[in-house]
């Protein structure tokens, strides 16, 4: 499972600690070697360039934060037609087959509840995979000694659906912006810092307040950033659409009666 080069709040702290000491540093540079009168002109650009990137860095996280949330919605989906197909089969084959559908949807569940990265993440992964193997080879079994074709094609197709998303799953969770990206954001947040010190340096002191606000604003922007890049790992979660996996796993009762 996907987790960040970085952690976002050890990249936040440090993006704060940064800023706050550029803004020192340009104002001292500023005191030295004196304000230009283009400064202001160079410091719009940076921040122009700032704001850009800030902005299609938090697109770019915020639609990628509502697929993974879309995906979870499709796994769902998925899972419960092809547990409503096994209706289609024989009728004394079929309690194996949904018990193995009920270990399968709670490994999915295990799979992304465990800390991104973790042993536990991973085990739960290959189990899962594992289980896709013995569903297909269980389920097609069944349904070719049944000798029903339309029964195979439908059980067959809702299954490769079913595991098909796993895939599509996993690779959302491993797409993200290249780490260059954080990189930039990182270096020019503090170049913006230290034109805005320098910038300052016709006055006698910092101005602290109205630096402190400009660099809290701006960490909390990039760490909401970050926050959305990995829904698993900070305060904002995509946690919550799991709920659609457990709703599912919760309605598939050893005597639940089912209608394809």
């Amino acid at each position: 499972m996907s987790q960040p080069v970085i952690d976002p709040w050890l990249y936040s702290v440090a993006l704060l600690l940064g800023l706050l000491i550029f803004v020192k540093l340009g104002f001292v540079l500023g005191k030295r070697y004196g304000v230009k009168g283009d400064a202001n002109a160079l410091s719009g650009a940076v921040f122009g360039l700032l704001g850009l990137l800030l902005a299609f860095s938090f697109s770019g996280a915020a639609g990628r934060f509502e697929h993974r949330r879309e995906l979870i919605t499709q796994e769902a989906n998925a899972i419960g037609t092809a547990y409503l197909r096994i209706d289609l089969l024989p009728a004394t084959q079929q309690p194996p087959l949904r018990e193995a559908m009920r270990r399968y949807v709670q490994l999915r569940l295990d799979t992304y509840q465990a800390m991104p990265g973790s042993t536990a993440a991973a085990k739960a992964w290959a189990d899962s995979v594992t289980s896709q193997q013995q569903i297909w080879t269980q389920a097609t079994t069944v349904a070719q000694n049944s000798g029903s074709n339309a029964a195979l094609s439908l059980v067959a197709s809702a299954l490769n659906d079913m595991f098909d998303i796993t895939t599509t799953r996993l690779a959302a969770t491993r797409d993200h912006p290249p780490a260059v990206i954080d990189l930039m954001l990182f270096l020019l947040a503090l170049m913006s810092a230290l034109l805005a010190g320098y910038g300052m340096a016709d006055g006698e002191r910092v101005p602290w307040l109205q630096v402190m606000v400009f660099a809290v604003a701006l960490t909390v922007t990039v760490f909401v950033i970050r926050d959305l890049e990995y829904p698993r790992m900070g305060l904002i979660r995509v946690d919550a659409a799991d709920q659609l996996l457990i709703e599912t796993l919760q309605g598939m009762t050893p005597t639940s009666a089912h209608s394809p």
